[in-house]
């Protein structure tokens, strides 16, 4: 079975490096949904070695950072599944009151809504993903 996540970026790549990747889901309805990508084929957290799984969660966490300063969300969801791309990464996701399945996970039932305030300013989004991302090629440390 072919990995989707070897096979492309998984979305619209915003960063990378030698180790992993970040990129924008573009999921309908959820503006700066986006993925931390490891980019060799591993599943798990467990198949990295220490100093492997602190750069991809320090990659978690400046694109966590990103999305809060840029978008203010009601939470930030952060879910590591892989049942369906068995490859190891990430999701980011914020939310708001209005999304369409607050307070629920994302992959739940939608609710029904009366309408959201869908797009909140992706291009802020992708500017400070970058700027926050470009601290982990520098070697600082990560705004928390």
């Amino acid at each position: 079975m072919k990995c989707e996540l070897c096979a492309g970026d998984g979305g619209e790549l915003v960063w990378r490096d030698e180790h992993c990747r970040v990129v924008l889901a573009k999921e309908p309805g959820y503006p700066g949904f986006c993925r931390a990508i490891w980019n060799a084929h591993v599943k798990e957290m467990t198949d990295l070695e220490p100093a492997q799984r602190a750069h991809l969660m320090n990659a978690v966490y400046a694109v966590e950072s990103a999305l809060r300063e840029a978008m203010q969300p009601d939470k930030i969801n952060l879910a590591s599944l892989g049942n369906m791309a068995p490859h190891l990464h990430w999701h980011v996701i914020p939310r708001f009151r209005d999304d369409p399945h607050f307070p629920n996970p994302i992959w739940s039932a939608a609710l029904p809504r009366a309408g959201s305030a869908a797009m909140r300013g992706e291009e802020r989004v992708r500017a400070k993903l970058l700027e926050n991302l470009a601290r982990l090629r520098d070697g600082s440390r990560q705004k928390t």
